[in-house]
């Protein structure tokens, strides 16, 4: 009896990006530039179709061309669609126009892979949202892909970015990412910080001045105000950013920093104003009280300090986004010891982003709340669509760095970030410095800035002789330092760092 046809994702999505790029080009007047979009159609049965925007008829989404012209009359239970860019949202086109995620709920279809997020503040979020909650499966395409994606969908990406500024339209069926989208509560507009609303128009080159009616329309444009009966009222999002106290109507709000001295004091602080403010204000008070990294390169001193500073702000705006705000218990926490300092972002990531795909420094790109990821990357404080990460692992290895490691401590995401190699250390592990001999212990200190390694590598950058090489390799995974992966030539090493 035949094996059942296998899904293999991987190579549906190269697929799906090659169909990409057959795209056709609409001509407009309005010079909107037309995303490239490719979809597969996989059936039970093994079959694939395939289309990409335009195929059959010119403005025509990939779905809708997969799954209405080619696929009108077909049973699609139990088919899997990959398609490069997010599905539409409901209300997100002219009625009596559906959006594409409609179209793949209608069609029954149970699991759909999605390349990158589409940034128009239209759909951003809101059709992988819907899909999740019609009961589909949504996975993301692997980091790597949604790199060529971007990169092959620049001008329409710059251009949504853009849109972002423009006049939501009321879309009663498209379903909200997060409670703050609305207008919040007993706030008004003199709630909000001039100074803080000064420095975002600065940072994002809004011409309109504070205060004035252009520049509430474009705060209300980018889901940060409502105006009802005449009247300016924050969003939740918006009081969250630039309010005075955002901590009055909104508990969970705030950034909460504590440092613990080698005496054994300790210090904290609260930064509980403006959000959009924190990560600057949290970067200063540790400029001000924490000496330079140990390191054993006084060369190496300013190099390393800087190289923690860009990570704890990097950690810091990632927490502040990325985190979920439904935690009414949980705040975003910034905890510094003599050896570590850590991050604490209440929540998982979210769907289909996992804990493990952070480890890894290879999440894909796709952000929980949208309005605050375009105010911090207005800000410069924030990459425009991803979290981060491979800049994280970049500049922490090119500082020679422990990398950093994630790790979860119900309910939070915690981000550690080592002050020195030894702080990398298996925590159950502290007491192996003292089986190390020097030359041993500088190779740790070279392994904690890397994720897996070979001998070979090892090796050329100690400058070993090969038979060395592989004994600090051995003792090292003896000791619980390393995990060896596979055999024979093929033999890697994966460094186990912090919590492991």
């Amino acid at each position: 009896m035949a094996a059942p046809p296998k899904l293999e994702p991987r190579k549906l999505m190269e697929l799906a990006v090659e169909v990409m790029r057959e795209s056709v080009s609409e001509a407009r007047a309005d010079g909107k530039a037309s995303p490239r979009v490719g979809a597969v159609l996989w059936k039970p049965d093994g079959t694939v179709e395939t289309a990409c925007r335009g195929e059959l008829r010119q403005g025509d989404h990939a779905e809708y061309t997969l799954l209405e012209r080619k696929n009108r009359d077909a049973r699609l239970d139990g088919a899997a669609l990959f398609v490069t860019l997010e599905p539409c949202a409901p209300g997100s086109r002219h009625a009596p126009k559906l959006g594409c995620a409609e179209r793949i709920v209608n069609a029954r279809i149970k699991e759909v892979w999605v390349g990158i997020a589409d940034p128009d503040p239209k759909v951003d979020r809101k059709g992988i949202k819907f899909l999740q909650d019609s009961g589909v499966a949504v996975r993301m395409f692997d980091r790597d892909l949604q790199e060529v994606i971007q990169e092959e969908n620049r001008e329409f990406i710059a251009q949504a970015l853009d849109r972002a500024t423009a006049a939501r339209r009321e879309r009663p069926k498209a379903p909200a990412l997060s409670d703050l989208e609305g207008a919040f509560a007993n706030t008004a507009v003199e709630d909000l910080s001039p100074e803080a609303l000064e420095q975002y128009r600065d940072a994002a080159g809004i011409g309109a001045k504070v205060g004035t009616a252009a520049f509430q329309r474009r705060l209300a444009q980018q889901g940060l105000l409502v105006e009802a009966d005449g009247r300016w009222t924050p969003t939740g999002f918006g009081m969250l950013l630039f309010g005075k106290e955002p901590r009055v109507a909104m508990p969970q709000a705030g950034l909460l920093g504590t440092i613990h001295y080698p005496d054994g004091k300790e210090e904290t602080r609260d930064f509980d104003g403006p959000q959009i403010l924190a990560p600057e204000q949290a970067l200063q008070w540790l400029r001000d009280k924490l000496p330079n990294p140990i390191d054993r390169s006084q060369a190496r001193r300013k190099e390393s300090n800087a190289a923690l500073f860009e990570l704890v702000r990097e950690g810091i705006v990632n927490a502040l986004v990325h985190r979920d705000y439904g935690i009414a218990g949980g705040k975003c926490q910034l905890v510094v010891t003599p050896e570590r300092v850590e991050v604490w972002s209440p929540g998982l990531p979210v769907e289909p982003v996992t804990l493990e795909q952070l480890q890894a420094f290879d999440a894909p790109m796709l952000s929980r709340n949208p309005v605050l990821h375009f105010v911090f990357a207005r800000m410069r404080l924030a990459e425009e669509r991803g979290l981060g990460l491979q800049s994280m692992k970049n500049r922490a290895q090119t500082a020679g760095m422990p990398l950093p490691t994630y790790s979860y401590k119900a309910p939070y995401v915690v981000l550690t970030l080592y002050r020195e190699a030894k702080a990398a250390l298996p925590k159950s592990r502290g007491d192996v410095l003292a089986q190390l001999s020097d030359a041993e212990r500088r190779g740790w200190d070279w392994l904690a800035t890397r994720e897996v390694v070979t001998t070979a590598e090892y090796q050329a950058a100690m400058e070993l002789p090969n038979r060395t090489a592989k004994n600090h390799m051995k003792k090292m995974t003896e000791l619980g330092l390393l995990r060896m992966l596979g055999a024979g030539r093929g033999t890697r090493y994966e460094v186990r760092r912090g919590e492991m």
